[in-house]
């Protein structure tokens, strides 16, 4: 057996320091909008900070995440260590969009027919103040989000938020102008569809790194074949992809060779870092005469 380690960390840890800045703005700015929502009347304004609250948790849950990801383990039993943790926030973060979301759409339904007083202006003001808020998060947030599960999900639901705020100024515009108060609740309804099908889109990737599936944009045949290319190697078999966490794709392989082990663990292990990025890699090479293979029953 042979094993390489992880090189540079998890992604999460090295961007912890754009979720703090993020979760300091979101959160100072969850509390002026609420205030405003609950002055104004409005619903765009209310489900859009119910849906900055879930910022503030959400956000509030990578950091703690990114935090438990990175301690070492006591107890000598998380082999893996606590990477998974921020696989769990962004799950967490899952259930919280939806359950924003289902919210702001049932109180959206219950409105209809109803025309209660809402202030446009006030709408406009808090709107655009979020819309800076939101944007600046965005920059902070973007940098990280290609690489962490973690990150991409703060930075989905800062984006939805981004929406939410130009949704609240589009409706007081809407409302001051014609009057009718109905632009409100249409636009909190569309927000809250729309942050559900962002929750759904996440979730997927939430559950495909828990369902251990192969890491996004690895194809694992390509990988089979990548394997069987390299000299020495008469067959691949037993061949697992996954994703451990963001940032550390993971790989066990069965490889028959009729060469000496050690040279050919260093080419095979070469080809799944320098090719997929796989830099923790666990390969067993068996010889071409083997009666059976050794070390799994499944």
């Amino acid at each position: 057996m042979s094993g390489s380690h992880v090189h540079g960390g998890h992604a999460g840890g090295r961007h912890r320091w754009r979720l703090a800045v993020a979760f300091g703005l979101v959160a100072a700015f969850f509390v002026v909008e609420l205030l405003a929502g609950l002055a104004s009347g409005s619903l765009a304004l209310l489900s859009d900070a119910g849906h900055m609250a879930a910022d503030v948790v959400t956000l509030g849950a990578a950091l703690v995440a990114t935090r438990v990801a990175t301690r070492p383990d006591t107890t000598g039993r998380r082999t893996y260590g606590s990477y998974r943790a921020e696989v769990f926030a962004s799950g967490f973060a899952v259930l919280v969009m939806v359950g924003v979301s289902v919210y702001v759409v049932v109180e959206a339904l219950r409105r209809l027919g109803s025309e209660p007083e809402v202030a446009s202006g006030t709408m406009v003001l808090v709107g655009a103040i979020g819309l800076v808020v939101n944007l600046v998060s965005l920059a902070l947030l973007r940098g990280g989000a290609a690489e962490s599960l973690n990150v991409r999900g703060a930075y989905l639901e800062v984006l939805a938020d981004a929406a939410g705020s130009v949704g609240v100024i589009v409706a007081a515009l809407l409302v001051g102008a014609t009057g009718n108060p109905l632009w409100d609740t249409v636009v909190a309804l569309a927000i809250g569809v729309f942050v559900l099908v962002r929750a759904v889109h996440l979730g997927r990737e939430v559950l495909a790194v828990l369902g251990q599936h192969a890491p996004a944009g690895v194809d694992p045949e390509a990988v089979r074949t990548a394997l069987e290319e390299v000299d020495g190697v008469v067959e691949v078999h037993d061949l697992h992809l996954w994703t451990l966490t963001s940032g550390m794709d993971v790989a066990t392989a069965h490889l028959v060779s009729d060469e000496a082990g050690e040279a050919v663990l260093e080419r095979a292990a070469g080809v799944l870092r320098e090719r997929f990025g796989i830099a923790h890699a666990t390969v067993q090479v068996e010889s071409p005469g083997a009666a059976a293979c050794h070390g799994t029953d499944w």
